[in-house]
């Protein structure tokens, strides 16, 4: 179930958060450069991430000020402006000290936090992060500031469609349900313009100054394919931050709920709780593996039927047939709804 948003106050602006899960460790997830803490269960896989991480910590999710259903603002906040909002969440979320997990850019803010406010981090997690954003004479990582530029110049056009962040290399996960899902996503968490201001202010940011402070327990996650941050900029962080952990992992998916959620569940875990408590997964295959309820949901869609009107059929919601979809593409290993319904009698659905 969509856990309960709440509003914590930073100064004046009102910043949503949601807490879920009631493990001994609290886990402040800092979202990438946009975020919606309520239209991101919509999404299963999404959802799952967020539910694992639920699983072994107290989990603090919010959006930063001026996106998602926190308040407007009529500029980019400042790096120490966001930081504020962090302490204001675990104030409101009545948590003295936390691990802060961050995600992209989100992770560059937790370096700072983490640097900033030792008293109130006591780990940090960075996945898909980076220390500087564009390449440099003295640091070979990332597009250059006009190539990043004219990514942002063309999100104003794209930015309704979700369109423009694969600059042509779409992710195998990416089909047309979730394109549809993260189009929307986008759109509820920003406006194109205030976006396009995030990204630039994230060219002129370098925090590199701040690594070898950084005296605490750090995990950094990135995978080695990456198209969006490539992984250069994880090795530079793994290399410059004292006693850091640095595990790379398979992949290009920046979006970390897309791929293996559970390698990056996992080695979070472990690294906060030195356990890991997810039961062994399931390996069986093929149509042996599905429940009756998603021997229903097959058959259906392998006819062609949407999630709306089999949700109708079988008196399910239509996120939980999304939900049983998704399993089933795993379960039978096809990667859309268009192979289910080209190899559904190969499969004997």
């Amino acid at each position: 179930m969509q856990p309960e948003t709440r509003y914590a106050k930073s100064g004046t602006v009102s910043v949503a958060y949601q807490v879920v899960g009631s493990g001994d460790v609290d886990l402040v997830l800092v979202p990438g450069f946009v975020s919606h803490v309520e239209v991101a269960w919509e999404e299963p896989r999404l959802a799952r991430l967020l539910t694992r991480l639920a699983s072994f910590s107290r989990l603090i999710v919010f959006d930063k000020r001026g996106t998602g259903m926190s308040d407007p603002v009529p500029a980019p906040p400042s790096m120490d402006e966001r930081m504020n909002d962090i302490g204001a969440v675990m104030d409101a979320a009545g948590s003295s000290r936390a691990a802060i997990f961050g995600i992209s850019e989100g992770g560059t803010l937790s370096l700072l936090f983490g640097a900033t406010h030792p008293d109130r981090a006591n780990a940090l997690v960075l996945y898909g992060s980076w220390a500087r954003r564009v390449s440099g004479p003295d640091y070979p990582f990332g597009p250059s500031e006009e190539q990043l530029g004219e990514v942002v110049a063309g999100m104003e056009r794209a930015w309704a469609s979700g369109e423009w962040w694969d600059g042509g290399r779409p992710s195998e996960f990416d089909d047309a349900r979730h394109r549809r899902w993260w189009a929307r996503y986008l759109r509820m968490a920003a406006s194109p313009a205030m976006a396009q201001n995030v990204i630039r202010m994230n060219i002129r940011l370098d925090v590199r100054d701040v690594l070898p402070k950084i005296d605490l327990p750090t995990l950094i996650l990135h995978r080695t394919g990456d198209t969006w941050i490539d992984v250069g900029h994880a090795r530079y962080l793994a290399e410059h931050i004292p006693d850091a952990t640095y595990v790379e992992l398979p992949g290009a998916d920046h979006r970390p709920w897309l791929g293996d959620v559970d390698a990056i569940a996992d080695e979070i875990e472990v690294f906060l709780t030195g356990r890991k408590s997810r039961p062994r997964r399931r390996t069986s295959i093929g149509l042996e593996a599905l429940s009756r309820r998603e021997r229903e949901v097959a058959a259906l869609a392998s006819r062609g039927e949407t999630a709306t009107e089999i949700a109708s059929h079988l008196y399910l919601s239509k996120r939980t047939v999304e939900s049983h979809l998704v399993s089933i593409y795993a379960k039978l290993g096809v990667q859309s709804k268009s192979e289910l319904i080209r190899r559904g009698p190969e499969l004997g659905i």
